[in-house]
């Protein structure tokens, strides 16, 4: 691991990467899916950006055009949203915010149809080729798009950092209640730590 320990002090070298889930104008402004608090982690969450931004994954939620391009429930979840489809959304709202857009290159923009930035096939391969054994996790949110990349992450035996202060939701409750677990449940592959903590851990 790029971390001496998942207790106590640790260190992380260059089998560590950034992972930043969606930090999107589409959350970050007034509208259905905004996040409220996404502007208030966004210091901590572009201070680990700009350590090794080589390093860094800026994942990017795009919607389908219409609810029949997509498979499954999936159709359910956008007859709901349809007015967050592709046809009826302003598209700028899908770019990155600033300042992490100006990030890309030299980061990997990543760009996934659903939860787990791991749908998008380039991913892993890049992450390979870097020699990334150890995802450091910030962004949003914490209990959809952070869950669902941080599982599959585990599933393929990367070790999980999680920036404890610089990750969001629109849910207080659920937020807290998957940080709990993650320190219950997953205490061997997943360490919480604050972005001063790993800033200071990350040559």
């Amino acid at each position: 691991m790029s971390t001496e320990s998942l207790e106590g002090a640790f260190r992380l070298d260059r089998s560590a990467g950034l992972m930043v889930v969606d930090m999107q104008r589409l959350f970050a402004e007034p509208g259905p899916w905004q996040v409220a608090w996404l502007p208030r982690v966004l210091p901590r969450v572009t201070a680990l950006a700009e350590r090794h931004p080589e390093r860094t994954v800026l994942s990017r939620f795009i919607p389908p055009k219409a609810p029949e391009d997509v498979p499954g429930a999936w159709q359910d979840y956008y007859r709901h949203w349809r007015a967050m489809t592709r046809e009826n959304l302003d598209l700028a709202l899908l770019d990155l915010v600033e300042p992490l857009a100006r990030l890309c290159p030299p980061a990997l923009l990543c760009d996934k149809a659903t939860y787990s930035a791991f749908s998008n096939r380039m991913l892993r391969p890049w992450l390979t080729e870097q020699g990334i054994r150890t995802l450091i996790v910030a962004g949003g949110e914490t209990d959809v798009c952070v869950l669902a990349t941080v599982m599959q992450a585990l599933d393929l035996g990367y070790r999980i950092v999680l920036a404890a202060d610089a990750l969001c939701s629109v849910n207080d409750s659920t937020h807290d209640a998957l940080m709990l677990l993650y320190g219950r449940r997953y205490s061997q592959q997943v360490r919480t730590a604050t972005t001063a903590e790993i800033l200071s851990a990350w040559s």
